[in-house]
């Protein structure tokens, strides 16, 4: 299934979407439908009776709602790096944003271990979603506006010490995630060796949707053609069987003595090439960003209009 939260009259609601129509679930038949949370938190029984309701609920068309991130504040935010490509061309590119960084190529950029033997992640802002359709906020004092093409995936049954065999039960369903990224204020954070803050953090800045589609319609995430557009134009084209490290392994590393539970939310970090850092070229304002995933659809984002 694709599920969405959508808002009309000023009241959120969560339905399933097929096509250009949703069918609205009703949260007075069922509390299960009162929120994605509370559909996630319903386990395979919420889905199930998901599917029943659909085939009988009243609709709405998609385009007399506004679609909103499809879990607006997940239970929790981690953002991993799995893709090589991406970190090698990334750093390779550092000079564009740091005036103190040399030009290199990317097969000349030192791998750290660590990045091989385990998934890495930071945990971000859950207050700075954004959704379809949304306008990004120009952070203060920002030249270097970035995107970042990733795959979003939420957990829909919670636990600890989780083994690589079993995570992919773990897995409730997957979307589109752009991690905006302030590039000045992300160097200058760097600097103090605590990952990063201003630099992903600001309003907005974490993009998701237009819908969250379940594990049992799209799978473990692999195999997906990931796109970015920029005002119409593609500026970069990959694929999420690039991933280093799969979602399962993701989960069992993060699931290491520690609980994980439904509604967290995991990106896969930037697909190779799926940043402006890696392109040479950046946002400008009043631009329109497109990321597109294969099986999930169009996530689409509008830059505002003036810098701050």
């Amino acid at each position: 299934m694709k599920l969405v939260t959508f808002e009309k009259n000023g009241r959120q609601a969560i339905g399933v979407l097929d096509g250009e129509r949703i069918a609205v679930l009703d949260a007075e038949a069922n509390p299960a439908f009162a929120s994605m949370l509370a559909l996630i938190e319903a386990g395979d029984a919420g889905l199930e009776a998901a599917r029943k309701a659909a085939a009988s609920a009243p609709s709405e068309r998609v385009a007399d709602v506004r679609l909103k991130a499809p879990v607006p504040v997940p239970v929790q935010m981690r953002d991993s790096l799995v893709f090589e490509k991406h970190l090698r061309q990334a750093r390779a590119n550092r000079h564009l944003w740091d005036t103190e960084a040399k030009p290199m190529k990317p097969e000349e950029v030192k791998m750290p271990q660590v990045w091989y033997d385990q998934p890495i992640y930071y945990k971000g802002n859950r207050f700075s979603v954004s959704g379809p359709e949304d306008t990004i906020l120009w952070p203060k004092g920002e030249t270097h506006l970035d995107f970042e093409l990733e795959l979003g995936m939420f957990i829909g049954k919670g636990g600890s010490d989780i083994d690589k065999a079993d995570a992919n039960d773990h897995i409730f369903g997957f979307t589109c995630f752009n991690d905006f990224s302030a590039r000045d204020h992300q160097m200058l954070e760097s600097a103090g060796g605590l990952g990063p803050a201003k630099g992903k953090d600001f309003r907005t800045a974490n993009a998701m949707g237009p819908c969250l589609v379940t594990r049992d319609e799209i799978g473990d995430g692999s195999g997906l053609t990931m796109i970015a557009r920029v005002n119409g134009e593609e500026w970069t084209r990959g694929t999420s069987s690039d991933m280093h490290h799969s979602f399962a392994r993701i989960i069992e590393h993060v699931s290491r003595d520690e609980d994980l539970h439904p509604g967290e939310f995991i990106g896969s970090g930037t697909v190779g090439g799926g940043c402006g850092l890696e392109l040479g070229r950046f946002l400008n304002p009043g631009d329109t960003v497109e990321l597109e995933i294969e099986g999930i659809g169009i996530l689409r984002s509008h830059i505002a209009s003036e810098r701050r």
